[in-house]
């Protein structure tokens, strides 16, 4: 029976130790575990990595093995092959990664004799355009002014919307700020972003997001605590901020709900807002490498994923179809 990691060590609260861990001896279960708690920081890909390894182990439960020493690249080659048919590319290769980094750390913890995924490869995949849905400069204007800002919650979903426009945050970043990560500097207010792997990016803020941030700390009196978190929760039964930080899903409902009260029919996310903005930019003059110093990208590569200014010509040349 799977049984529930300890609170201390679990990669995420609702994790269920898989079923050939629980069955294996302590020495394993303390290797298995300190996995995730010793090798692997970031809170996102802690959890994501221990989906993958969680699928996985009770996949190779279900079909007969009882020790992992018994798994062979074939059970991974096997899981890998069904796992594509149900979920992106992308998504298996970072699964496959899990298992390869959590067997790797189980070798040289004399735990197994070998690593079972190092000779399984990977689907192929390549990206030159990213997914990610972006508006247009209009339906993003649209979107802020739909926003009723006569509430503290309208003037948060105002600045959250409005960083992650004018500042190309990413929304984990956002959602992490303190209120003393507002500051004023040389006369014009600042933001302070903490991103992946403890990097701090600080940026000023556009004209508008400026406008957007004194009105939500002013009028929603923020100010006193700098160390409180700064986009919270809405008391529940009140239409007063908590103390407690904003969870990125409910970021996420918020922008959908928001979406739609704008009339605006594209399936955006958090994500949309960081690439809208970065196009936005391109579009109007800007660089490619100042559009990856601004979004903290270590290559323009990455950048260039957010750039959609080719969409208008696709679409322009389309309508060329004439029948």
């Amino acid at each position: 029976m799977n049984q529930i990691l300890s609170p201390v060590f679990a990669p995420s609260p609702t994790l269920l130790l898989p079923v050939l861990i629980a069955d294996a001896e302590p020495q394993t279960q303390r290797r298995f575990l300190e996995f995730f708690v010793a090798t692997i920081r970031n809170a996102h890909t802690r959890r994501a990595y221990a989906r993958g390894v969680s699928d996985f182990l009770d996949w190779c439960a279900v079909r007969g093995v009882v020790a992992l020493e018994q798994i062979e690249p074939l059970h991974v080659a096997a899981w890998i092959e069904e796992l594509g048919r149900a979920v992106a590319v992308p998504t298996v290769k970072l699964r496959l990664a899990a298992i390869r980094h959590l067997f790797d750390w189980l070798v040289t913890g004399q735990i197994v004799p070998h690593n079972p995924a190092i000779s399984v490869r990977g689907p192929a995949h390549s990206v030159r355009r990213g997914k990610t849905p972006v508006l247009d400069p209009r339906e993003a204007r649209a979107l802020i002014d739909a926003i009723d800002v006569t509430t503290p919650i309208g003037l948060r979903d105002r600045a959250l919307i409005g960083l992650m426009v004018y500042s190309f945050a990413r929304v984990g970043a956002a959602l992490s700020m303190r209120v003393e990560d507002v500051f004023v500097q040389n006369r014009r207010l600042w933001v302070r972003l903490h991103e992946k792997g403890g990097k701090r990016h600080e940026m000023p803020c556009h004209h508008n997001l400026e406008e957007y941030l004194h009105a939500y700390l002013d009028d929603c009196d923020l100010r006193g605590d700098r160390k409180a978190p700064l986009f919270r929760t809405i008391g529940r039964g009140t239409s007063v901020l908590s103390q407690s930080p904003l969870p990125q899903a409910n970021a996420f409902q918020m922008v959908r709900r928001r979406a739609a009260a704008a009339g605006i029919e594209t399936a955006i996310g958090n994500h949309s807002f960081r690439a809208t903005g970065i196009t936005a930019y391109l579009k109007n003059g800007g660089t490619l490498e100042r559009a990856a110093a601004m979004a903290n990208h270590a290559s323009t590569r990455t950048t260039q994923l957010y750039d959609r200014r080719h969409d208008d010509v696709s679409l322009d040349e389309v309508e060329r179809v004439m029948i």
